[in-house]
């Protein structure tokens, strides 16, 4: 924990001198979600517009709604973009899929800030794309995302929803240098095995047909202790880097997951059969990580009425408080997208027989690093819900938190 928050100093230093006030806003490359209908498109690209829409209402899809997003996105989109060239900014759009396809890192390069405009999946897209592995003296470009639709998506990962009311004012505090840096944790994901082999990743999105530019990473030999502990010979560093979650388990949800932890190197093999493994940042924390483990106040009520004295005056008062007592403990699951530890979540663990072993293992804790090693059939390691890679019997991960992977980005209020 102290040398992470030394190297997180040390990451600070580093970018001292990059401050809001001395931030140049020249050039912004605009990256929009992809709609429901754009998408219909893709999957129908030799119907005509009338076609395609009749189509759709023979499906039963409600084409009118469809339509009324799709132009409600557009003309947003169209307001954030003038936003940034009234400003003085030049201004490249890229579409989700050609940000995801084929964008080059020289437009990446070129570019002063990223902006992905529509909610958190393109956001999510764009982080993922942003030069994943960084070196601790490269400098970032930083993210900032515009929510393009508030009454219809949450978009906890784009700056807050009055914003979409306004953008030329986020835009004018952005070139003014009002705003504040936000150094948002990743998990970097490391295979351990004999040859140090990375299985082909496969794009979850691959029904739109666009195939991802392969990154590759070079294999390193372990150390002796490491590949000792661990008993592998070699790793390689996944070239994707997770901003909200890495999840492990089985492909089809129904079938258990088999899997064996090592919680900050210990000496402890934790065996595990569970509906899966979720390992979850900071930033990761708002999203799929609190709906794992929230409760509602049917549980609180229920929990309650289960007491020994449940009809004494001092628990009726509780279950009159059930809402807010549910609300306090769902809030304390959320930590800071600046953290450096990770936290895990066991999916619905067995908890009979012999399992968990031991008896002692925790369905979720904070820690600094997880190893996992599979004995599943046909499971996948998925990072952001987004880039799959196999991990069946046998295969094995180091999850980490360095703080040179952090995601720069752009803070308003």
């Amino acid at each position: 924990m102290l040398k992470s928050k030394q190297l997180l100093q040390q990451f600070a230093k580093e970018y001292a001198k990059y401050t809001p006030a001395n931030f140049k806003l020249k050039r912004a490359l605009v990256v929009t979600k992809l709609s429901r209908y754009e998408f219909e498109q893709l999957r129908h690209p030799g119907l005509s517009k009338e076609q395609l829409e009749q189509k759709l209402r023979d499906r039963g899809t409600d084409v009118e709604m469809v339509l009324y997003l799709h132009n409600l996105h557009k003309d947003f989109e169209r307001r954030v973009v003038q936003s940034f060239q009234d400003v003085g900014c030049e201004v490249k759009l890229s579409s989700r899929l050609e940000f995801r396809s084929s964008l080059s890192k020289d437009v990446m390069s070129w570019a002063d800030v990223i902006v992905p405009v529509g909610g958190d999946g393109t956001f999510l897209l764009s982080a993922g794309r942003s030069s994943p592995l960084f070196a601790l003296s490269q400098q970032k470009t930083p993210i900032v995302g515009f929510n393009s639709d508030p009454q219809h998506s949450e978009g906890r990962l784009m700056l807050p929803k009055h914003y979409t009311e306004n953008p030329s004012d986020a835009v004018g505090r952005i070139k003014s240098g009002d705003f504040k840096w936000m150094h948002r944790s990743r998990i970097r994901t490391t295979f351990l095995g004999s040859n140090g082999e990375i299985p082909e990743s496969t794009d979850l999105f691959r029904h739109t047909e666009v195939k991802m530019e392969q990154v590759n990473t070079e294999p390193e030999m372990l150390e002796k202790n490491m590949a000792y502990k661990y008993k592998a010979k070699m790793r390689r560093v996944l070239p994707y880097l997770a901003l909200n979650e890495v999840f492990i388990g089985e492909h089809l949800s129904a079938r258990v997951s088999h899997l064996q932890l090592v919680l900050d190197h210990q000496d402890v093999v934790n065996k595990t059969k569970c509906s899966g493994l979720c390992v979850s940042t900071g930033t990761g924390s708002t999203s799929w990580h609190t709906s794992i483990n929230r409760i509602t106040n049917s549980d609180v009520e229920h929990l309650l009425r289960s007491l020994p004295n449940s009809g004494s005056a001092e628990v009726l008062r509780l279950r009159e408080n059930a809402e807010e007592i549910a609300h306090r403990y769902n809030q304390s699951l959320l930590f800071a997208p600046d953290d450096p530890r990770l936290c895990y979540s066991i999916r619905e663990q067995i908890c009979v027989g012999v399992w968990p072993s031991p008896k002692t293992f925790k369905e979720r804790d904070f820690v600094q690093n997880v190893f996992v090693k599979s004995h599943c059939i046909d499971a996948n390691l998925v990072i952001d819900g987004s880039i799959s890679y196999p991990f069946n019997d046998g295969a094995k991960a180091l999850l980490e938190v360095y703080p040179e992977d952090a995601l720069l980005t752009i803070a308003l209020d």
